[in-house]
């Protein structure tokens, strides 16, 4: 199925710090000129070698971070060779400096940030802890996205979305899941986006906990069925197709194949599931996905079923009276 697929080329210095600033403890020591400068790769890049003179293959493009080590090594430079270095530096049109440690800054750091317009900031955080967190959330900004029309929720360890045309019971199917145990992660507008090849199911915070019920309209999981019913995210491990029970005989009933449709270049086991009244969707959508956890322990039952089929097949043949031996 074709997907409109949301790519992101940038994020300003100033999103980045407006969006993942007080988690990572940012603290802006200079003007605010330089939040216009663009971050165009989700990693980091400690500059001591630039510092040391050698810039052939300076990663300029990446958000850079000095620790006790590049900060130590300007301090036992000369004023004019310092100054000279931290100038190499931001010729390069990086797009900001982070000091971890809460390090003290020199002042020939600032003035040279400031004359560049480059936005120089301060974290407590040790330089490791610092690149590890500010790549995890670089790695989300940049993450291809794109959207899906269903309802989305995690249930027993395993992300279910749930399509089908309208009217088919997605909703109903839903909430007789978070009856179960399950948690909502989103209703009608799934986003999902994929990081390292994986995909995670969310949707924007002003309607997370919010499900529309025909009939009933617009109710709010939580207060009916506590904080445990809704989740900000699970990764995308199966959808289900709610199909009308006059589809019947186009649905697999084995399940020996399991068809997949590719999402962000991933592929995710898809079911179709035929719907009628009095069907119990939810219960089957559960079994669903209990049997795909089965799956990944490297338990198959429908191949299992088949091997010993197969078996019983090839012993009536062997015992068979009319078998003749040439």
């Amino acid at each position: 199925m074709a997907r409109k697929v949301k790519l992101v080329s940038h994020i300003t210095v100033g999103e980045f710090f407006e969006t993942h600033g007080e988690n990572l403890k940012l603290d802006p020591i200079n003007s605010t000129d330089g939040f216009e400068r663009k971050i165009v790769e989700p990693t980091l890049n400690r500059p001591g070698l630039a510092l040391a003179g050698y810039i052939d293959h300076f990663a300029y493009m990446r958000v850079q971070v000095l620790g006790n080590s590049e900060v130590e090594f300007l301090n036992t430079l000369d004023s004019e060779t310092r100054k000279k270095r931290i100038r190499i530096l931001c010729q390069s049109e990086l797009p900001c400096i982070v000091i971890s440690r809460d390090a003290r800054v020199h002042q020939d750091m600032l003035d040279i940030c400031e004359e560049f317009r480059i936005s120089l900031f301060r974290t407590p955080l040790n330089t490791m802890r610092f690149i590890n967190s500010a790549t995890f959330y670089l790695e989300h900004d940049f993450a291809p996205t794109t959207t899906a029309h269903g309802c989305m929720l995690e249930y027993r360890g395993i992300g279910v979305l749930i399509k089908g045309k309208s009217g088919s019971g997605k909703s109903e199917t839903a909430i007789g899941l978070v009856e179960r145990g399950g948690a909502l992660i989103a209703d009608d507008h799934v986003k999902i986006r994929n990081v390292n090849g994986k995909l995670t199911a969310f949707t924007d915070d002003f309607s997370r906990g919010f499900i529309e019920m025909r009939g009933i309209g617009i109710i709010n999981v939580t207060n009916i069925y506590g904080l445990g019913s809704i989740r900000p995210d699970a990764p995308l491990d199966l959808i289900v197709n709610l199909r009308p029970y006059s589809d019947l005989n186009e649905v697999d009933r084995l399940g020996i194949t399991r068809e997949t449709e590719n999402v962000l270049g991933v592929d995710i086991p898809i079911v179709d599931i035929p719907v009628a009244p009095g069907r119990d969707t939810a219960r089957l959508v559960a079994v669903t996905a209990l049997e795909l956890q089965l799956r990944r322990l490297g338990y198959d039952m429908a191949a299992e079923f088949n091997n010993r089929l197969t078996e019983k097949l090839a012993g009536m043949t062997h015992h068979s009276p009319y078998t003749t031996n040439y």
